[in-house]
Formats: C-alpha cells, structure tokens, sequence
C-alpha cells in the first residue's frame, strides 16, 4: 500500500566488503555508517547497526519499512542480510523491499545517456553488470541482470544496436583497465565509465520508498535474493 506521512526507513547494503546502514526520513538521509575492510561486511553489520540506532536515539520497532540489497554480490554477505531484513519484518509486522545493487549503482549516474549499464567487480576475474532504460522517475531493467569478464562485457556492450546511447556506470572502474587498454590497443572504441560511490545504502533506502509509494513492498516470506551466479557448491555438484 501506498505510505504518506511521516516515514523511517532503515537501509542496508551487505553485497560486498563495502558495505552500509543508512536511516532515512522519506527520501532525507539522517544516519549512514559505512567500511571498507577485507572481511564481509555481514560480518560488522550488526556492531554498525547498535552503533547508529544508539547515536540517533532509535529502535527497531520504529521504522516503518526495511530496505535491504536482494543482489547480485557476496552470496554469504546477501543471505545475511535478507535474512536481517525478513526477520525484522516479520517480528515487527513491517513491509521489506528487496533493490538490486546494479540499480543503486545507476540511479548514482549523473549522465544524461536514455540507457544506463551499472557494473561492478564480481570476482573471479568476472563483472556483474545490466542494462536499465530510463523511465518517468524510475530506471526499468531490460533483459536480466547478467556476469561476464570484463573484456566480454565492454564488447557486448559496444555491439549492442544504438550503442552510442549507454552510459557504463561502476564503484569499480579499475576492473575494466586491463580491458579498455587492450581495446584501445586494437584500436576500437574505448567507452567511458562513470565512477560512482561504492556506498549504497542511502540509494537502497531512497529507491526501497519510492516503490513502497507505488505499493511495491514484500514480506518475509516473498523477498528473495538475485544471485545471477551459482555458487562454488553449485558449479561443483554441476561438473560431477
């Protein structure tokens, strides 16, 4: 159902090692934590959450709606903090909004480009990355959210009709360099990416209210992960 009024939302983003909290009033940012570190950031969040409900004299039960990253990214850090989310809806009879960390990326770009490709670092020498077509006040998803190496990736990007129109968005630029100077080397068309911030919590929160304003909201037992890649246990028990 629509919300009006007065709206807490607590926002959070477990994907990758650069995780973060964020609190929000409607679409205002009022608390944000974030790190960097090796470890997951699963495995800090809870220390960061006590921390920023205690500095802005908050609890659980006061928030109105959860927003929480639903993937792609660290399959142990997202399982978390679904998990999280779903069990903070549940005991507190709230709504919860699964938002793609490739849209959080994108909704960041400051290009004009109709179309918008987030990507970022997937590990194993790989990138996530899709394609979102700007709409009225939202970015619609076309195809599905896809993995590929690097250099596949800025060539499938490049071959696709009206090429000209994309934009590549990414926290993780550095990924591509080894690829755009082969390109450049062989002298095809080098595309630009956009560094953006690799802090996604506050984009997760402002997107997660602008669905739960068009009635887009989950429960605890609908929301779900997008992992587009399958595990480490997955791919093994597919090769035996």
């Amino acid at each position: 159902m629509p919300y009006n009024g007065a709206v807490l939302i607590l926002a959070l983003d477990t994907s990758s090692t650069a995780g973060s909290l964020a609190v929000l009033r409607h679409e205002k940012l009022v608390g944000l934590v974030s790190t960097l570190g090796e470890e997951t950031y699963s495995s800090r969040m809870f220390r960061h959450l006590e921390f920023l409900l205690r500095e802005l004299s908050l609890k659980l039960e006061q928030f109105d709606l959860f927003a929480v990253s639903a993937g792609p990214g660290s399959f142990t850090g997202l399982r978390v903090g679904l998990v999280a989310a779903k069990g903070w809806a549940e005991v507190y009879n709230k709504p919860v909004v699964g938002v793609s960390v490739l849209e959080a990326i994108a909704a960041q770009s400051n290009s004009a480009a109709a179309v918008l490709v987030p990507a970022f670092d997937a590990r194993r020498g790989e990138v996530y990355f899709g394609v979102y077509r700007r709409g009225k006040d939202l970015l619609a998803l076309e195809g599905d959210e896809c993995v590929l190496r690097p250099e596949e990736f800025l060539r499938t990007i490049a071959e696709r009709p009206g090429s000209s129109e994309f934009a590549i968005i990414s926290p993780t630029p550095e990924v591509f360099a080894d690829a755009l100077s082969r390109m450049e080397k062989e002298h095809l068309p080098v595309p630009h990416v956009e560094r953006v911030s690799s802090v996604l919590a506050p984009l997760i929160g402002q997107l997660g209210f602008m669905r739960a304003q068009r009635g887009q909201v989950s429960d605890a037992l609908t929301l779900d992960a997008n992992y587009v890649r399958r595990t480490d246990a997955q791919a093994y028990a597919k090769r035996q």
